[in-house]
């Protein structure tokens, strides 16, 4: 294949305006009237949100709607399973999506009129946690008498537990030059 491009460096079309600082990303566009949204993140790594105020943050300039765990009618999405909430807060509908269970859980958002006016409006926001016992890692979190993650899907932290028997293992490990065993 003399012309083939495998193996070869090849510019990329949009290299000047990156290094230049020219290129446009979502992130700089802006539109009349537009929006900005700010998420206010769970501080804590294990905790049940027994309340949230947001009497001052909605009274803060450029304010036009807060958004909280009792606003959303389907309060949970996920890969696997429906275990992630958009929203940690109570008054969901959702059974124990009022646990947050890492720093970074997003308990509200805030959107107004301008970035900054979001981001005063949100550090406004006052949350009532109730500290849970933290999960630190995977080993613990199998044992018996670990601290539940959700305590409505079971009684294990396991989501999902598949044995896969394909082949003979002992021929396999007869005939093998090395064979490392180890934990992952």
């Amino acid at each position: 294949m003399p012309n083939s491009v495998i193996g070869k460096s090849h510019p990329r079309v949009d290299a000047q305006g990156k290094v230049t600082g020219e290129t446009l990303y979502s992130g700089d566009l802006t539109r009349q009237r537009m929006l900005h949204m700010k998420i206010l993140m769970a501080e804590r790594p294990h905790a049940r949100v027994k309340k949230i105020n947001l009497s001052k943050a909605l009274a803060s300039e450029g304010v036009v709607a807060i958004f909280t765990a009792k606003d959303v009618p389907n309060n949970e999405y996920g890969l696997q399973i429906p275990d992630q909430p958009v929203f940690c807060g109570p008054d969901a509908n959702k059974p124990y999506t009022d646990i947050v269970r890492f720093v970074g859980d997003q308990i509200a958002a805030v959107v107004a009129n301008t970035e900054h006016q979001a981001h005063e409006a949100m550090k406004l926001i006052e949350v009532d946690y109730e500290d849970l016992p933290p999960l630190t890692d995977p080993i613990t979190a199998m044992r018996a008498d670990a601290v539940l993650l959700h305590p409505d899907r079971g009684d294990t932290n396991i989501c999902v537990h598949y044995k896969i028997r394909k082949g003979d293992v002992e021929d396999a490990f007869a005939k093998a030059d090395v064979i490392v065993e180890a934990e992952y």
